[in-house]
């Protein structure tokens, strides 16, 4: 499989409080990897060093051969190929959702309106949102709002997605309706990294489970191994918390 990402030595603390430890793991084409754990296990911050939204302390992450936490790297430009969808939506409310998905692609990307316009559309269809390019994020479901945002992430034509556990701010009814869309991308062959708590995804659409526990990769293997034969005492004992859902 070809590598895409590869993160040695992540390390990352705020003041005093050491958030990661010496995180080492690989992204390959077509992967689908859900990072799962306890709240404040280093789950997000994991996500936001490798998308540079928070600046590593220490260590490498690797895109395509170059190391992009190197300084001299333009965020914007990395970011437009590894994308990222927030668990708050991060929707601009002033805009309507056509707009939401096409600003990005003439800022960052350079295409011109009629084809940003295009691209929007497609991936908005996609979604199921095309019924709704007109209206603002306020006149929508967070679920949809969601999708919106989805559909704004794959207009760049990213070569990764980052999910940042997209389904924790829904209302439980529409946390279906963007695990679908999910699962879908993944079927595609969507190079995918999603840090959930939703146990039943992780379990049947994931390609590969990372277990993280106090800022450290606790375990990590295909989701038959790491549900069905967990090796660590932690990771029998979240997983334990789960095995009813």
């Amino acid at each position: 499989m070809e590598q895409i990402l590869e993160v040695k030595h992540l390390s990352k603390s705020f003041g005093s409080n050491v958030v990661l430890r010496d995180i080492d793991f690989s992204v390959s084409k077509g992967d689908v990897i859900s990072i799962i754990g306890a709240s404040g296990s280093g789950k997000s911050t994991l996500l936001r060093c490798i998308n540079l939204l928070e600046t590593p302390t220490h260590g490498e992450i690797w895109y395509n051969g170059e190391n992009v936490a190197d300084r001299k790297v333009k965020p914007h430009e990395y970011r437009s190929h590894v994308g990222m969808v927030f668990q708050s939506f991060n929707l601009f409310n002033n805009m309507s959702v056509l707009k939401n998905c096409m600003v990005g692609q003439m800022k960052v990307l350079g295409r011109s309106k009629e084809e940003a316009r295009k691209t929007a559309l497609y991936y908005l269809q996609k979604v199921g949102m095309a019924p709704y390019i007109n209206a603002k994020p306020r006149q929508i479901s967070g679920g949809q709002k969601q999708r919106v945002a989805i559909a704004r992430a794959l207009a760049m034509n990213p070569e990764v997605l980052l999910f940042d556990e997209p389904t924790s701010a829904l209302d439980p009814e529409m946390v279906g309706e963007v695990l679908t869309v999910m699962q879908q991308l993944a079927q595609e062959g969507m190079t995918m990294l999603v840090v959930t708590h939703e146990m039943a995804f992780a379990r049947d659409v994931s390609t590969r489970v990372v277990y993280m526990n106090e800022g450290i990769i606790c375990e990590q293997g295909t989701p038959e191994e790491v549900f069905g034969n967990p090796q660590r005492q932690e990771t029998k004992d979240f997983l334990a918390r789960f095995r009813n859902t």
